[in-house]
């Protein structure tokens, strides 16, 4: 039993069932034991993400974030709001690219890096402290209150926020809770924690059946008949499915903190018809430890990373809701194809490399964008607040 298992178990001893939301809250960002509290080299035992193969991910990205820019009409300052900046890798790569590359973008640059564990935030001041001395680069807790010009972006952030998860019985939705009888933690299904539940997935177009405490579903992603989700979607009995209620919170937040620009969100996941469909009848959270995804949630909380599979109907809807207008959702294989082959991806390639090292370049490149690889595995959504007129490099493939 692990040490957070023990406090789990007695507070469910104490006080009642969980939430899976709850209990996956603590899995995951517990201030001591939770699994994202923890220096950043104990999750290279478990998986690895596209910053971490190679820097031409972070260089295609400043080319990007370069363009926005430019379809900002080149503001004296231009805000770049990394969420989820971990030790600040990415960040890294980003910063020193653009220094070197794009020296306009550069010099109006600035990039706060927010990220909220202690122990990644030393890691983070270490990585960036030329560019935190040199006033590039702020590292935060928090995204800034107000964002005047720029974008926010994220990469592989959302499938880790708390989802709800339930089950359809009797032709009605149930959620699950979790609970813990001294020999282990286990699951009962009982009526919604909450009615937003309910709002969320009428809002996207399924029939969820009777409910007595919820009679007028609205709530973060509107009514449903103000959006462009028919009521089509029929849960099978027995089916489980998650409802992304903080995601949809958090992108809703970063809408009215942003001025104008854009939010780029890089996560796998996919449309609501098809995380409804009866291909996925156990839903889509995963356990991930030693590079191996299991469905066994409770082996070892705080030790294993959760995650669940984005709704981006969901996160358009709520985006929507609060002024974002969606540019468009496309794959990491195409995002990445077109901004690199304007110079054929020559920014894979650092100056006076050898032939070794530049084959080993391209097949890392090949692991960001073939099929086999995590390319296809990714979705880019582009997401723009007064811009209207945008057209980004990027979402040339749609």
């Amino acid at each position: 039993m692990t040490p957070l298992a023990s406090l789990l178990a007695e507070r469910i001893r104490r006080f009642g069932p969980i939430t899976f939301a709850e209990y996956m809250r603590e899995c995951l960002y517990h201030p001591v034991h939770g699994y994202y509290s923890q220096p950043e080299s104990s999750r290279f035992a478990d998986y690895y993400t596209s910053p971490d193969v190679h820097p031409i991910f972070g260089r295609l990205l400043a080319r990007q974030f370069a363009e926005m820019w430019e379809q900002l009409d080149r503001p004296a300052e231009f805000l770049l709001v990394e969420a989820a900046a971990g030790v600040g890798r990415l960040a890294n790569h980003i910063l020193e690219f653009a220094e070197s590359r794009l020296p306009d973008f550069y010099n109006v640059l600035r990039y706060v890096a927010v990220e909220r564990s202690p122990a990644r935030c030393d890691q983070l001041a270490s990585r960036l402290a030329r560019f935190v001395k040199e006033r590039k680069c702020q590292p935060s807790i928090d995204i800034p209150k107000e964002v005047p010009a720029g974008c926010v972006f994220s990469n592989e952030l959302l499938d880790a926020l708390p989802v709800h998860r339930v089950v359809q019985q009797g032709g009605r939705l149930q959620e699950i809770f979790v609970i813990n009888d001294g020999a282990g933690f286990s699951e009962i299904a009982q009526p919604l924690s909450t009615c937003a539940i309910t709002d969320y997935f009428t809002a996207l177009g399924v029939r969820v059946g009777s409910s007595d405490t919820c009679p007028d579903p609205v709530g973060r992603l509107g009514h449903p008949e103000s959006t462009a989700s028919p009521r089509t979607i029929t849960f099978h009995e027995s089916q489980h499915a998650e409802a992304s209620l903080e995601a949809c919170d958090w992108i809703s937040e970063v809408a009215r903190r942003l001025q104008r620009g854009f939010v780029l969100t890089i996560d796998y996941g996919h449309e609501a018809a098809d995380l409804s469909d009866a291909h996925r009848m156990a839903g889509t959270v995963l356990a991930y430890a030693k590079h191996q995804a299991n469905e066994d949630f409770y082996a070892a909380p705080g030790e294993q990373d959760l995650t669940a599979h984005i709704n981006f109907t969901a996160l358009r809807l709520s985006g929507q809701r609060h002024g974002l207008e969606t540019l468009g959702l496309v794959s990491q294989t195409q995002f990445l194809l077109a901004l690199g082959q304007g110079n054929e991806f020559a920014d894979l390639f650092d100056p006076g490399i050898d032939e070794t090292v530049r084959v080993r370049a391209r097949l890392h490149l090949k692991t960001l964008i073939y099929p086999e690889g995590i390319g296809e595995r990714f979705r880019i959504l582009l997401q723009q607040k007064s811009v209207p007129q945008a057209k980004l490099t990027g979402l040339l493939g749609l």
